[in-house]
This record gives structure tokens, C-alpha cells and sequence, in this order.
């Protein structure tokens, strides 16, 4: 990666966030075809699904089916939920190739205590007091080191927005609490569940953080795409931090995932995998992804779930940035979504179209073997 940007940690979500909000209906075999997809796309992270009980999320009720079936990838970091320790009994008879990770503990609060009593039937003054066990138990594992947490952090679609000053005060507050524990704090964790993340807002934020704890040099934002500023919002990220930082990401293939607390459902949405890989590629980042084949991917899901997806470069395709990748410009008319599909599968998608022109199109711009 280019030592400009921060390190960047990409964990794609397609398979968990994503599909948590689709039908129960779909298939194992197209989870598995999927998963297998996302495996050779040249992603470093999958999370595969979540260990939760089936009677709050039946979208995860055969994902030990699905890990027996899949062809892990030996090049990829297979994750999954992992809630309680129940969760982790069942995961462990997947490792390898599944990955438990031994995650930092964190302490965190949502600022919208509507949010907290719809997802999680408790309110905020109740996470509060969560903390203490947390920190008992991380003392007692003996961890090195601890996370702070705000969620719901711009807004609520219940309450309105939240301030700089109501973010800094949770993350102080827990802040305190690992501090006073004698576990220091390495990372920031920011939560965006409603999608109300604007990039000079999360700039600001960071920037905050930075100046008030410099020694955390680990940022994780967890942003939703309902308005459209998820992919902008960690553009921001990345110009706010420096290349000693570390800035973790999730999203989805195609920016599927929604929440049915938020009352946005599946329009509450994520970053699409395809459109950040693809504004790496832009700026010269070096990410060993190949978009073509996560652009395969957001076909094939839109294929599973019957509708389009939220992302855009599956749409219009990557920028064509040579010769041999430039339109045709005597092509027809292009219309509709499948027309402009052309930029991968060629002239047959808009074979038929319009042609209005009296006579070929040429132009000095284009090489001579090209006019």
C-alpha cells in the first residue's frame, strides 16, 4: 500500500451483514456458490456468517451446512460472528479453516437509546453497566489491550443528530474505565447503524481522537450506506489518518445489508466492496484484489437475490483506462442496465439498440487504428 494512506484492514461482510437481511429462503447451494466466489476474488478477510440462534436471524440457521460445503481459499482469513460462548463451541469444530479471532475487548454505547432498546431490548443506561463485567473479565484473561466504542454515532432516525462533544463523552467515559483497569487503549471503534455518516463529520471525529489519545493508532468504522455517504465517508477516513495508523472497514459485495431496527431495512445498505476496491485501484493503492472477478460476484448475487444491488461499478463497470478497454463509440443507444453490461460481456448486450447517426463516428482523440 502506498505509504501515503493509513494500513488499510478490509473485512467484506457479503456473507454476514449482508445476507442477514435477505430471505431465508435462499439456497445453501447458492450461499456456498457465492462464498466460493468471494474466495477468489483476492479479498485478505470473508466474514462467513454468524453463530446466532436461529429464531432472531433464520437468514444464519445453516451456516454449519454452508462451511462443510464451501472450498476455502488457504490465501483467505475466514471470520464469523462469534456473540457468546456458545457460539464459540459451535465455531470451533470449523477452525481451520474458520478463524477465531482473540479481538481486543471493547466497551461501548449507543447515543440513540431508542436504537439500543429495538435491537437489543435493553437501553443505554443499561450498556453502561454492562461494562464493568467486561472489564472484569478481560482483567481476569489478563489482555494486553482494549477498544472504546460510540455506535449509533451521527444520528439516530429516532432522535436526530448527535455532536463531536456526545461522541467524545462515551469514548471518554470508557476511555476512564479501561484506564483506571490499568488495560491500555489501542483502538477506536465508530458505529454508524443509521447511516447518518457525512465525510466531514467522520474527518472531524477521527481528527478528535487522534488529538486527544495519540496513541491509538487503530481506527474501525462500521458505516451503513442509506444516503449514499458510506464510500465518501472513508475517503475521509483515509486523509484524516496517517500511514502509521490502521483503519478497518466493512462492507458488502454489491453494498446489500440493512437493519430492521433502523426502519430503513435493506435500504439501510453498506460500502460496496466492488466501488471501494475499484477507488484503491484509482489512486494507485495496491490491494491484490481483482474487481473484475468482485464485479462476477455482484452479478451472481444479484442473480440469488432477483433484484439489483446497490453498488455502481457492477453497473457502469470499471473506468476504462486503456485503448483496448475504451467504448466503441459507434455503439447504439445504451439504455438499460443490462446494455451497459457491455463493458465485460461485449457488443451482443446491445445488439438491436438505436443507431441514430447518418455515418460512423470517428474522432482525432482516438489512436488511428482506432477511428
Amino acid at each position: 500500500m502506498s505509504s501515503q494512506w493509513p494500513t488499510i484492514e478490509y473485512r467484506d461482510e457479503t456473507m454476514r451483514e449482508g445476507m442477514q437481511i435477505e430471505s431465508s429462503d435462499i439456497s445453501l447451494d447458492d450461499k456456498v456458490r457465492l462464498l466460493d466466489a468471494l474466495g477468489e476474488t483476492g479479498l485478505p478477510r470473508i466474514v462467513v456468517g454468524s453463530f446466532v440462534s436461529s429464531r432472531y436471524t433464520p437468514q444464519m440457521a445453516r451456516i454449519e451446512e454452508v462451511l462443510e460445503r464451501f472450498t476455502p481459499n488457504p490465501n483467505v482469513i475466514y471470520t464469523a460472528l462469534l456473540v457468546n460462548r456458545r457460539s464459540y463451541e459451535r465455531a470451533q469444530r470449523f477452525v481451520p479453516p474458520l478463524t477465531i479471532e482473540d479481538d481486543r475487548p471493547f466497551l461501548n454505547a449507543h447515543l440513540c437509546d431508542v436504537f439500543t432498546r429495538r435491537n437489543f431490548n435493553r437501553s443505554q443506561e443499561e450498556e453502561f453497566a454492562s461494562w464493568p463485567a467486561i472489564v472484569e473479565d478481560a482483567k481476569s484473561r489478563g489482555v494486553a489491550e482494549a477498544e472504546i466504542r460510540v455506535a449509533a454515532a451521527w444520528g439516530s432516525n429516532f432522535v436526530g443528530e448527535f455532536s463531536l462533544d456526545q461522541r467524545m463523552d462515551i469514548l471518554e467515559r470508557a476511555h476512564t474505565v479501561w484506564h483506571e483497569a490499568g488495560i491500555p487503549v489501542t483502538s477506536v471503534g465508530i458505529l454508524d447503524p443509521m447511516a447518518w455518516c457525512l465525510p466531514h463529520h467522520v474527518e472531524e471525529q477521527l481528527i478528535a481522537v487522534k488529538e486527544r489519545w495519540p496513541h491509538i493508532r487503530r481506527f474501525y468504522l462500521h458505516l451503513h450506506n442509506a444516503r449514499g455517504m458510506s464510500l465518501p465517508s472513508a475517503y475521509a477516513a483515509m486523509r484524516a489518518l496517517t500511514p502509521d495508523d490502521t483503519l478497518v472497514l466493512d462492507g458488502t459485495v454489491g453494498g446489500i445489508g440493512g437493519c430492521p431496527y433502523c426502519g430503513t431495512g435493506r435500504a439501510t445498505g453498506m460500502m460496496a466492496t466492488e466501488d471501494f476496491f475499484h477507488m484503491l485501484e484509482g489512486m494507485g493503492v495496491e490491494t491484490g484484489v481483482d474487481v473484475a472477478k468482485l464485479i462476477d460476484c455482484a452479478w451472481l448475487l444479484e442473480e440469488i437475490i432477483g433484484r439489483p444491488t446497490f453498488g455502481a461499478v457492477s453497473k457502469a463497470g470499471p473506468r476504462p483506462m486503456s485503448p483496448e478497454t475504451w467504448f466503441d463509440p459507434n455503439m447504439p443507444f445504451v439504455e438499460t442496465l443490462d446494455q451497459a453490461r457491455h463493458f465485460k460481456l461485449g457488443p451482443d448486450s446491445y445488439d438491436g439498440g438505436i443507431y441514430p447517426w447518418r455515418e460512423p463516428i470517428s474522432s482525432p482523440q482516438r489512436p488511428d487504428s482506432m477511428r
